[in-house]
């Protein structure tokens, strides 16, 4: 692989936010990435979408990953007369609604069918529920939780959510609300003027720049389903006391186990401020993408001009 020049910048959240830009360079003589930029924009900067654009032009960004929606929901390019969510014909928005059918029908099918056996299985499951492995199976998978089964009920709102948000209630559902006690939803944290904001810089990007968007919780997810940390250390990172140490952990951690180089001062960034840390993070994903080291999501989920990512990481 040549040099490559990747980058991450966190800026889903609130309106008034201090957004970081994270940038790793690839040497392949050494076969070693570099952090080599860790840039700050301040809200009350009034030159910051400068910046922005400066930052991509000035290091040839070609990759930014973002914690950011880069498709829309169906409602918001249809021009149909609307039925109604129930009743509505756009085929991506049918295709959803029919795979959160069968999964449901499937799961009642094995009530109906078998109940002392299905009550018997949901019993072990919730007895072992705290200390087992939070990916032994997909959320989708028999036995269903109690909370996804909830979830897939209250149905799926074209208006907010995308086929690709089905995809990750499908396999990190579970692992996001027992751990992080979140879930996923495309639009979730994203102001109506963060919206605005990036359709303006998008239209003075280089042509050439190719934007990625992924979630800073399953690139967690996915460094503890690859055994690099652990549960505990996911757990402290929301708790005020323990954070700053966490992130430390897991940051020294991915230096080590995935080659990365940085400085001390950029360490110390990363590790006391959240939004630098979630902006590591995505360049870290942005690596893995470069490297082929993602997961595979299926066509269906990845409607529009959605380019999801969600790393994979091997310890």
């Amino acid at each position: 692989m040549s040099n490559r020049n990747v980058a991450g910048m966190s800026i889903g959240g609130g309106r008034k936010e201090n957004f970081f830009f994270c940038m790793l360079k690839y040497f392949p003589e050494t076969k070693r990435w570099y952090l080599s930029q860790v840039n700050q924009l301040k809200d009350e900067d009034t030159d910051g979408d400068e910046a922005i654009r400066s930052w991509v032009h000035e290091f040839e960004i070609k990759d930014l990953i973002l914690d950011f929606p880069l498709s829309q929901p169906a409602c918001d390019t249809c021009t149909l007369v609307c039925p109604g969510i129930s009743h509505c014909e756009v085929p991506s928005v049918v295709n959803i609604r029919k795979r959160i059918s069968d999964l449901l029908g499937n799961d009642q099918k094995d009530l109906t069918e078998n109940p002392k056996k299905y009550e018997q299985e949901r019993n072990s499951s919730n007895e072992i529920a705290f200390s087992k492995n939070e990916f032994e199976k997909d959320s989708h998978l028999p036995m269903m939780s109690k909370s996804f089964k909830r979830k897939l009920k209250k149905g799926y709102l074209p208006y907010w959510n995308r086929p690709v948000d089905f995809w990750v209630w499908k396999h990190y559902y579970d692992p996001l609300l027992n751990i992080f006690k979140s879930s996923y939803d495309s639009f979730g944290n994203v102001s109506m003027m963060l919206l605005s904001r990036f359709k303006y810089l998008n239209r003075h990007f280089p042509k050439d720049l190719c934007l990625y968007e992924s979630n800073v919780l399953l690139t967690l997810l996915e460094l503890y389903r690859s055994g690099m940390i652990t549960k505990v250390h996911l757990q402290d990172l929301t708790i005020m006391d323990e954070a700053i140490s966490s992130r430390h952990h897991i940051v020294k951690i991915i230096e080590k186990k995935l080659n990365v180089f940085m400085y001390d001062k950029d360490l110390e960034l990363i590790i006391t401020n959240p939004r630098a840390f979630d902006s590591f993070l995505l360049a870290i994903t942005g690596k893995q993408m470069v490297e082929n080291s993602i997961q595979a999501i299926p066509e269906w989920a990845l409607e529009g001009n959605s380019r999801f990512v969600v790393p994979k990481f091997v310890s």
